[in-house]
């Protein structure tokens, strides 16, 4: 079995194509060759061309699936479609485009969309994180996201509360990240302070790619700022109890109610204490549409 990813380079749309496809090796117990071919390298018009061919020079192995994720690696994968008629089309996100031009539909459950036979909903994007239940004691980690449309990030506040959830488990080994939407402000502000002396800082541009994904395994708790939704559910994958770090709204939407809403089934909490955090729960996405995906 061959998967060809069209890709547009994101980190995070790569890292759902890659959960998939090591969730069905997992539940096949095989090897499945998988080829990540960058939009770069297919062009519009050389795809309707290599539809008559029925070859495109890109792809090594004729795919039985091509999976896309971003708004601009959809169009290219109709176009392979079109190239390999047998391969089954799986886009990992609401498309653009009829849902009935894909084999299937992977789409978070914020996204509301309407019920269909080619549709899998799912509890947030899907990720690469398998629970290796190494998780230690007192181990906490701080992932910090930054501003975006619906967050209005304050670096005071976001520390306040970091200094809260340190004073709040005293005898915790507390690991911070940030990511590339960060403020720089923040970093000079953490030097300046010295109630924040205990953490251990690893910016993001610090760490190999991989290295947070190996902290969550490690972590018995991990706090993310609101922003990141997508490391909400890998801190909840990988099997961490997850604390919530609130940053000011600038509005209401499926994204901001999709975290209410994990609030109030208590997945997550805004508390600062990992005692008064809930307990960790069990969610493997990538391995249940992997199991639905083969059994069409």
């Amino acid at each position: 079995m061959h998967i060809v990813y069209v890709s547009d380079g994101k980190a995070g749309h790569r890292a759902q194509a890659l959960g998939l496809w090591q969730a069905m090796q997992r539940a096949l117990s095989l090897e499945i060759s998988f080829q990540e071919i960058n939009i770069a390298e297919m062009a519009v018009f050389p795809l309707f061309v290599a539809a008559f061919r029925g070859q495109h020079s890109a792809v090594t192995i004729q795919p039985d699936y091509i999976f896309s994720v971003g708004s601009h690696t959809q169009l290219r994968a109709l176009l392979l479609g079109r190239v390999y008629p047998q391969a089954k089309k799986v886009v990992l996100m609401k498309p653009n485009y009829p849902f009935a031009c894909f084999d299937t539909v992977v789409v978070p459950k914020h996204d509301a969309v309407k019920q269909s036979n080619n549709v899998i909903e799912t509890q947030g994007a899907l990720n690469p994180i398998v629970n290796q239940h190494e998780h230690q004691a007192e181990r906490i980690l701080i992932a910090l996201g930054g501003g975006s449309k619906r967050h209005q990030w304050h670096t005071d506040r976001v520390l306040t509360t970091v200094t809260q959830i340190i004073q709040a488990n005293p005898n915790a080994k507390i690991i911070m990240t940030t990511s590339r939407r960060t403020p720089a402000d923040v970093l000079r502000s953490l030097e300046a302070t010295s109630d924040l002396k205990r953490l251990e800082i690893y910016p993001v541009e610090q760490t190999p790619q991989g290295w947070i994904f190996q902290q969550m395994q490690l972590a018995e708790a991990v706090w993310v700022t609101e922003d990141s939704v997508s490391m909400l559910f890998e801190a909840l994958t990988a099997g961490c109890r997850v604390g919530l770090i609130q940053l000011e709204r600038l509005k209401q939407d499926r994204i901001t109610q999709s975290v209410d809403l994990l609030i109030n089934e208590q997945w997550v909490s805004r508390a600062f204490s990992m005692k008064d955090l809930p307990q960790a729960q069990y969610i493997n996405e990538a391995d249940r549409v992997a199991h639905l995906l083969l059994s069409k």
